[in-house]
Formats: C-alpha cells, sequence, structure tokens
C-alpha cells in the first residue's frame, strides 16, 4: 500500500502550500516598485457610451405608473327621441282610462264629456286590476324616462354598476328609466386655486395662486375611474408646484413663460389618465410664505440699501476725481502728495454730506 508524501523544495526543506487559485499566476512586485514616480498615463479618448435598458431582475417590482381600466372608455349610449316616452305615458293614461269604463267606475258628466257610451260594467276583478297595472306601468315607464339634455352637459349612465355609455344630446330624449344617471359638465371651466405651496428658483418657500383651464374629455374616466376628479385636478396641480420653481412678481419673462409651461405639461399629463384635459396651468400671485416673508423682506431692504450705498459711492468718487483734475490741469493749484490727498479727503466727506441732505 503506497503512502502519500509531501512535496519537498530542492533545498531539502518543507515546501511551500500549494497556491489556492489554480487558474491564475501570481508574480512578486518588488516593494520599491510601488513608490516609483511614473509620468501621468496617456488620456485614451472616451467612445459614447451606449445606454441600455436593463431587465428588472426577478422578484423586483416594477414601478406603479397611474392607469384606469383600458376598458373604460366613453361611448355613446342608445337613447330614444322623447316622442317614445310621451307616446308611452299618454298609450298608459288611456289604458287606464279604458279600464275604469270597462268597470264602469267612470261617472255619467265624464262619459258625456268623452262622447263615451254608458257601461255599467262589472265591477273592479281580476282582469280589472291586471289592466290598471299593465297601463299604469306603460305610463310610469314612459313618463319616467323622459330626459333634457342640454349644451355643456352630458349624462353618464350606468346599469347595476356597469357602464352603459355617455349621452350628450340635447333636448328631449328618452333613457331607460332603470339606469343611474350622473350628470357631468363637460364645458370649458376655469378654476382659481388658494394659495398653495411653492418655492422659487432658490428653493424659498412661497404660496401660489394658479389659475387652470381644464375641461372633462372622457365622461367615463372622469367619473367611474377616479372618486372626485376636481379634487384629483386640485392634487396633481399640488404636486406639479413641489417640482417647479415659481418665481416672484418682477422676475424675468422668460423665467415666468417656462413655469407655466412646465406646471401644464405635468398637470396635463397626471390628468390625462382620469380623461381630463388641461390646456393651461398660470401662477396669478405669487408670495413669499408667512414663516419667511418678515426675513426676506429685510433681506430686500438691506440688497437695495447697499445699491444705493454703492451708487452714492460711484458718483462721490466720480466728483472728487472730476474736481481735482480741473483744478490741477487748469493750473489754478499746484499740490504735492500730501496737500493732493487732504483735498480728495475735505472733498469726500463735503461731496459725502451733500449727498446725504434730505433732498439733495
Amino acid at each position: 500500500m503506497s503512502t502519500s508524501t509531501s512535496p519537498t523544495s530542492e533545498s531539502g526543506g518543507p515546501a511551500r502550500p500549494a497556491r489556492l487559485i489554480q487558474n491564475e499566476a501570481t508574480t512578486e512586485i518588488p516593494v520599491h516598485l510601488l513608490f516609483r514616480d511614473e509620468p501621468d498615463p496617456v488620456s485614451v479618448p472616451l467612445r459614447p457610451a451606449v445606454v441600455t435598458r436593463r431587465q428588472p431582475a426577478r422578484g423586483r417590482p416594477r414601478p406603479v405608473v397611474a392607469e384606469v381600466d383600458p376598458e373604460l372608455a366613453e361611448r355613446p349610449a342608445r337613447v330614444l327621441p322623447g316622442a317614445v316616452g310621451v307616446l308611452a305615458g299618454g298609450l298608459g293614461a288611456a289604458g287606464c282610462l279604458a279600464t275604469s269604463w270597462w268597470a264602469g267606475l267612470l261617472p255619467y258628466e265624464l262619459l258625456a264629456a268623452l262622447g263615451l257610451p254608458r257601461n255599467t260594467g262589472a265591477g273592479l276583478g281580476p282582469a280589472q286590476w291586471a289592466g290598471y297595472a299593465g297601463a299604469g306601468a306603460l305610463g310610469l315607464f314612459g313618463c319616467g324616462g323622459l330626459a333634457r339634455g342640454r349644451t355643456g352637459r352630458a349624462w353618464v349612465l350606468g346599469l347595476f354598476g356597469r357602464y352603459r355609455g355617455t349621452v350628450r344630446r340635447t333636448g328631449l330624449m328618452w333613457v331607460n328609466p332603470l339606469v343611474l344617471r350622473r350628470r357631468v359638465d363637460v364645458r370649458l371651466r376655469h378654476w382659481r386655486s388658494e394659495p398653495m405651496p411653492a418655492a422659487d428658483g432658490s428653493g424659498v418657500a412661497v404660496r401660489a395662486v394658479v389659475l387652470v383651464v381644464w375641461r372633462v374629455k372622457d365622461t367615463a374616466r372622469a367619473t367611474l375611474g377616479v372618486e372626485d376628479h376636481e379634487s384629483y385636478l386640485r392634487e396633481c396641480v399640488e404636486a406639479a408646484l413641489a417640482r417647479v420653481p415659481v418665481e416672484l412678481p418682477g422676475g424675468t419673462a422668460g423665467a415666468v413663460a417656462s413655469a407655466g409651461e412646465a406646471l401644464t405639461r405635468l398637470v396635463a399629463a397626471d390628468a390625462a389618465v382620469v380623461g381630463l384635459e388641461v390646456f393651461s396651468v398660470r401662477p396669478v400671485r405669487v408670495e413669499y410664505a408667512p414663516e419667511v416673508a418678515a426675513a426676506m423682506h429685510r433681506r430686500r431692504i438691506a440688497a437695495l440699501d447697499a445699491r444705493h450705498r454703492a451708487s452714492v459711492l460711484t458718483s462721490v468718487v466720480d466728483s472728487v476725481e472730476d474736481t481735482v483734475t480741473r483744478l490741477t490741469v487748469r493750473g489754478l493749484v499746484e499740490l504735492d502728495d500730501y496737500e493732493r490727498k487732504a483735498l480728495v479727503k475735505d472733498l469726500t466727506v463735503a461731496f459725502c454730506a451733500g449727498r446725504g441732505e434730505p433732498g439733495a
């Protein structure tokens, strides 16, 4: 039986342990090479990077995008002209009158007025009650379905929780009285918000009042896709104000216009999901928030004061320079360096005192 022996080095001592990484070669680096000064490596031109969309790993949640049921979209509902409901109501009334004549319940005066022959009748029996029920149901079904459509208003119809269509017709029409009707305003609407929290370009808290021009484009999504589309629009405006900086009055026209365009783009994209069409979102009043209004007012006053002092100092220096230059160039006085400095000092004090007087 053979026994395995550990390998030995050529000097007869114990051999070094085998390498752990069998497929890679290792090389010993002298210590002095680690601290050797070498010139900077030559810069290699970089190619444009190509960004590829990585597939989400298994088990990683995908980003959630707000989306309404794609099958929920506005479609026209089936309605009949209003004459159909009027005719059904008239037939129901005529049926009740005929059943009363059949039962002999009509008074003689009414029979004479209607030109009907007198009938003693057999009283109220099962047949008469059935006639009353049928005529009454026809009359109620006909009159109960009458509806009047107005310009700028629409009806969203639902039956047993299912969307049955939208009616945008105007005038008298007949709608199935069993369906649930929801009136929706589809006119162009203007909404002026209350002061909402926002921030300017410097990140200072402000309060902004915006004017939103919008309308309901898809009545099915606006009514059934969200609980309250007006509250949803308000939340979209507030979310857009948190992402877009607004400028205070007095800012550049380009900044104000760009802020309005950015707000309109964001709110229109968020509101389109629920069938709302947003035309413009414009800030109409912007002011500092109450917690920073006093500090910003003091800061503005200090900036104006510093600007005024700088302009006054520039004017005084120009006046002193002009005065000294004229005196020396015309030969009115001969000044050495000491006298020139003294004259400049006296003129500066005099001009500053004159600028500081009221009405100067």
